[in-house]
């Protein structure tokens, strides 16, 4: 759990009532390094008490409709979850592995992005900027590596 984050607070701020289910997801969310799959968050769930995989999924779609959860592609239709950028956590981009299908955080000072330009030339509202790195992990690397070897 984000020891920073007040999940109640975050829900509440948005007009979302701290259910318990909608705080269990959070609470997996922000117990992981990296964003993490709905598959993984709905396993994580139903090892201490059940749930329904649907319901993972419409709480899901409300926590990123409110901006407190982002969505994250992954390789095709895939996606995963994070916490949103907020007090506690600024905004960074990700790094996708086509070998495995991670995704991991990257420091949010390892790579910028100057949307200054875009927001002077672009008409619309801009929301949300995001940058996704693909490649291989280090994890991938060393394993092909120690295959080759």
């Amino acid at each position: 759990m984000c020891h920073r984050c007040d999940y109640e607070t975050l829900l509440e701020e948005n007009g979302l009532n701290a259910g318990r289910n909608r705080m269990r997801v959070l609470e997996v969310i922000g117990d992981n390094e990296g964003p993490v799959s709905a598959t993984e968050i709905h396993r994580r769930l139903i090892r201490s008490d059940p749930i329904n995989r649907v319901t993972v999924y419409r709480i899901l779609d409300l926590l990123v409709e409110n901006g407190i959860v982002e969505r994250i592609s992954g390789e095709g239709r895939s996606f995963y979850y994070g916490l949103a950028a907020n007090e506690n956590h600024r905004p960074h981009p990700h790094f996708y592995c086509r070998r495995c299908g991670g995704v991991q955080c990257l420091s949010p000072g390892s790579l910028t992005v100057d949307s200054e330009p875009l927001l002077q030339t672009f008409s619309g509202r801009v929301e949300t900027v995001a940058v996704r790195v693909v490649g291989i992990c280090a994890h991938c690397t060393t394993s092909v590596q120690g295959k080759i070897s």
